[in-house]
């Protein structure tokens, strides 16, 4: 184990549980509800569910928590079973559903009633809420506490039975209405649901609240330590009441961590269900989205995400993370393996007068300057290149060393050139240049020692590949989207994705589908499913630097 997971309060809680003697073995779960795909907060408390198990050698269960059969679907849920495998956590057999307990949560409910511990309530919302009180003011006991044990089980006898409409029963917890915690004021325990369950269709038409079946569900399979975020605190004290009043035991215990919370993004599965259903977004697994499946797809690696969660620590202080610092974990990770090819974004023609116009010569280029063992490939290079249309500028400025009429730049890996003419359309844009090359200078090197200061990029137009590339950027153009009851979709980032097309080296072509690559000087880049043998299709992971940083400070 290592000394940074020393340090955080979970982990020692565990430790300390298990060199006491408390428990065995350590058992923890991980419960996402089928209702939307994972994004990157959850992935932060599947590194911290199935790392800690895995660090004190235990194991950790996969639990789909499909309590209401009205939002929940075999898609969600196929699709949380690969999310975890791909963020390279490995569940075995321990894969559960809430719904394999429904039959234990009731016959646990019919025995809170009959020890006077829960009641049927038929009160409408309003009526509830003027019943419950509030912060400044405390409850009164419903009518229905005042029913007889027999009367509360066969109304919920009948709310099984399908006798009720949905919203016309309810099943409480008979508690404190008068207690300072509003979640212990006679909480709902389960509600009628005239929905068809995606695993047991319409078996069941009365479902138990999270509140009830999470500690039912993890009491039965014998989870020792029950790890949620922050905003589960308020609801511990259910937790154990549930528990207590079922006389189990050895219950498990409920500790919570900080959830992850990241610039530019939202966490909301109800908002990212918005923007998938109004078509903001081209789907769950949209390039831009902080789903799991979307930052796949967009071909950020997963041991990014798992050494960025990892960073973060497990504290009980909530705080906003920069999402340049998640950013900065990806390029790390794609720095180290990915190839670099050369690649023209938005090209430029360049014809070099006195390169023979025959003649292809191959040149030595440096597949990863940070593995040694990569080696180098031959780059073609001929009289007439490719090069980006930002690396040349007609009237420059004082410090400007690239591309200019009369001045010679170093081309990558190739020979100096000087820019002897610009050829320009009839509107005066700049639609070529023409070039001369010192034969002198292969390789980037000048024999007599002279300098140049400005190195830019190219690709040989004679035999580049044309490819679709899209620019994805950040959803949002704020740091904290939809605060102050602003709507967030007014502050989506306009330009999170460009479509262009661009020229690269042939040899992209017959790279492996979904290979992590790197275009010097622009970007990380990977190809999307989309891609074709006749159309090569090319996501922007991110770029070489944190651009946003820059516009920020200017």
């Amino acid at each position: 184990m290592s000394e940074e997971n020393k340090l955080d309060f979970i982990r020692e809680i565990v430790s300390d549980d298990l060199k006491s003697g408390k428990i065995k073995k350590v058992i923890t779960r991980f419960p996402p509800e089928p209702n939307g795909y994972l994004h990157i907060g959850h992935a932060k408390a599947i590194c911290i569910d199935f790392g800690i198990a895995e660090e004190f050698g235990g194991e950790c269960h996969l639990r789909m928590d499909d309590t209401n059969p009205a939002k929940e679907e075999t898609e969600y849920a196929e699709n949380i079973m690969n999310d975890v495998k791909w963020l390279g956590f490995d569940y075995g057999e321990k894969l559960f559903h809430a719904s394999d307990y429904f039959d234990l949560m009731y016959e646990c409910a019919v025995k809170l009633i009959k020890k006077g511990k829960a009641y049927v309530c038929d009160l409408s919302q309003e009526e509830w809420e003027e019943c419950r009180g509030d912060s400044t003011r405390p409850g009164k006991n419903p009518p229905g506490r005042l029913r007889s044990v027999e009367e509360n089980l066969a109304l919920f006898e009948r709310m099984k039975n399908g006798d009720f409409a949905d919203g016309e029963m309810v099943l409480r917890a008979a508690i404190d209405m008068t207690s300072p915690n509003i979640h212990m004021r006679d909480p709902v325990l389960y509600r009628i649901r005239h929905a068809e369950h995606f695993r047991h269709g319409n078996k069941w038409c009365i479902y138990p609240i999270y509140d009830f079946a999470h500690p039912l569900e993890d009491a039965a399979e014998g989870v020792t330590h029950s790890i949620c975020t922050l905003e589960f605190e308020i609801h511990r004290p259910l937790y154990d009441w549930v528990l207590e009043n079922l006389d189990w035991p050895n219950p498990p215990r409920q500790y919570e961590f900080s959830r992850l919370n990241l610039s530019y993004t939202v966490m909301s599965k109800r908002k990212l269900l918005q923007l998938v259903k109004e078509h903001y977004v081209s789907g769950w697994d949209d390039p831009r989205m902080p789903t799991l499946s979307g930052m796949r797809r967009r071909g950020i690696p997963a041991a990014a995400i798992r050494n960025f969660c990892r960073s973060l620590g497990v504290t009980k202080v909530n705080s906003n993370t920069d999402v340049s610092i998640f950013e900065e974990f990806i390029r790390r990770e794609l720095n180290a393996v990915c190839p670099r090819f050369l690649a023209v974004l938005n090209p430029l023609k360049v014809t070099i007068v006195n390169y023979p116009e025959d003649q292809t010569e191959f040149l030595d280029g440096v597949n990863n300057p940070e593995d040694p063992s990569a080696g180098t490939r031959k780059i073609p290079f001929s009289r007439t290149i490719y090069i980006e249309k930002t690396d040349f500028m007609e009237n420059p400025p004082k410090g400007y060393f690239r591309l200019s009429p009369g001045k010679e730049v170093r081309l990558r890996y190739a020979y100096f050139i000087t820019c002897v003419e610009v050829v320009k359309d009839e509107s005066g844009e700049v639609v070529e240049l023409k070039c001369t090359y010192d034969p002198a200078t292969r390789g980037g090197d000048s024999p007599d020692g002279r300098k140049v200061k400005g190195t830019i990029h190219y690709v040989d137009a004679a035999t580049a590949v044309k490819f679709e590339c899209r620019l994805y950027d950040r959803l949002f153009s704020v740091e904290n989207p939809g605060m102050n009851d602003v709507d967030f979709l007014t502050e989506l980032n306009p330009d999170s994705l460009k479509v262009i097309d661009g020229y690269g080296e042939a040899a992209l072509a017959q790279l492996p589908e979904r290979t992590a690559i790197q275009f010097e000087r622009t970007g990380y880049f990977i190809s999307d499913p989309d891609s074709k043998p006749d159309k090569m299709v090319f996501n922007r992971i991110c770029t070489l630097k944190d651009s946003w940083s820059k516009l920020n400070k200017k």
